[in-house]
């Protein structure tokens, strides 16, 4: 299953936000799934990785998302990526490299300051993953 294309799937189910989607995958089953609502919630919290980790949290009845993979359409921010880390996900898989608020490749990376080493792989459908991006942020400016 190609777990990318189910995060894009998300990405494009956003309405007024910007279109990333990410998607909690544990034991090769899907167990969350999310997309940025930060402007149809007015909560700045509304990111699709926090609202993933959530929903994950939920059904594993543990914070601790040990052994889970999330699979996200842009490289989270610092909010997100420091949630990511201290939930104990073992790998992020990522598309488009976020050059302004990236926190693991572009900007900076949080595994630096954290006692969780996350793996990181970005780039994953990068051309697919930016094309969501451009094509929101053309119909907006």
């Amino acid at each position: 299953m190609n777990y990318m294309n189910l995060a894009i799937e998300q990405a494009i189910k956003t309405e007024k936000d910007i279109p990333v989607g990410a998607v909690v995958v544990k034991d090769g089953e899907v167990i969350a799934s999310a997309h940025n609502t930060k402007e149809l919630d007015n909560d700045i919290t509304s990111h699709a990785e926090i609202i993933a980790i959530r929903k994950a949290s939920k059904i594993l009845n543990n914070w601790r998302l040990t052994g889970c993979d999330i699979y996200v359409t842009l490289e989270p921010c610092p909010m997100c990526g420091w949630a990511i880390l201290q939930s104990g996900i073992k790998n992020l898989y990522f598309g488009s490299y976020d050059s302004n608020y990236g926190a693991f490749t572009s900007n900076c990376d949080l595994r630096k300051i954290s006692n969780n080493k996350t793996n990181v792989y970005g780039g994953i459908q990068e051309e697919e993953c930016n094309r969501i991006l451009i094509d929101f942020f053309k119909t907006i400016r």
